[in-house]
């Protein structure tokens, strides 16, 4: 018993010391920056609508793909504060990952006010060292 504790410490501190790694962080191009296409700020929608990402200074590539000056999209939905920029993004309800290299998507919302903001992530999914985000667009959802 003691040998399979001290086996799972030893692994969860392997695991802690990977993404504290600045390694794993990669350099944004100076002049990237992300965005929507559509919908655009103050937007009415319907409950499941069209999102294009928009991206200029570095490519789209998908996720598991170490490319420099590349990333992927992720949606953060109703986001107040934002996710830790040093790990993977978390993948839930308000963290939306698109690692397959996707420029659209539809979603589907509730109705009422929503929030979104683009964030672009490297191969494993952690924004780079100069995050590139959007800015944050506010839509209602009928």
């Amino acid at each position: 018993m003691f040998r399979l504790m001290l086996s799972l410490l030893v692994s969860a501190l392997s695991v802690s010391a990977v993404y504290a790694d600045d390694s794993l962080i990669s350099k944004a191009a100076p002049d990237a920056k992300v965005y929507f296409i559509e919908p655009l700020d103050g937007a009415l929608v319907s409950k499941t609508f069209t999102i294009k990402f928009g991206l200029s200074g570095m490519g789209v590539a998908p996720a598991g793909t170490d490319r420099e000056h590349t990333g992927h999209h992720h949606i953060l939905i109703d986001l107040d504060v934002l996710p830790d920029m040093t790990v993977p993004l978390p993948a839930n309800d308000h963290v939306k990952h698109f690692g397959g290299g996707q420029t659209e998507t539809t979603l589907t919302l509730e109705p009422g006010t929503h929030t979104l903001q683009l964030l672009l992530g490297n191969h494993i999914h952690i924004p780079h060292d100069n995050p590139i985000m959007s800015e944050k667009i506010t839509i209602t959802v009928e």
